[in-house]
């Protein structure tokens, strides 16, 4: 029997690759944990961009309060592990030559039965990544997780 553990980062990624109108089922079940969320899209060549860009959405839409610190701590900390997945463990891009274009999903709640485990954010990502260069780039996912 799967547990509630397993997903927070399931959702994260079915919201980050399902195109416009298929994501239904992904927000009801979202809405019924009542657990918070955001989406979006960030093309760059610069990391510290999409960091900006998601963090950005987070605190637009209420996913964390940009005046606590333990809040963006660990949403920075799960934006970095998702990057670094989509970067294959080179955490570059211009400087590579690579650029990336991303549709990322911030999901905040708790996974865990046990309410003293606390609230977990995670982020996903997914799009291309490759030479700056339209139609050379490939498929690249990412994510990350953190408690807060």
């Amino acid at each position: 029997m799967e547990t509630r553990q397993a997903r927070i980062g399931r959702l994260a990624l079915l919201l980050a690759m399902l195109d416009e109108g298929e994501e239904d089922p992904v927000l009801n079940q979202l809405e019924a944990l009542a657990w918070r969320y955001c989406q979006g899209r960030v093309g760059a060549m610069e990391p510290q961009k999409i960091v900006a860009a998601i963090e950005t959405a987070a605190k637009r839409h209420g996913v964390v309060d940009g005046g606590l610190y333990r809040e963006m701590h660990a949403l920075y900390h799960a934006i970095l592990e998702a990057v670094h997945g989509v970067t294959r463990g080179q955490v570059e891009l211009g400087d590579l030559l690579r650029t990336a274009g991303l549709r990322f999903a911030v999901v905040r709640g708790m996974p865990y039965e046990q309410p003293n485990e606390g609230e977990w954010i995670a982020v996903a990502l997914y799009g291309t990544i490759g030479a700056p260069v339209r139609g050379l780039e490939h498929e690249a996912a990412g994510l990350g997780i953190n408690h807060i």
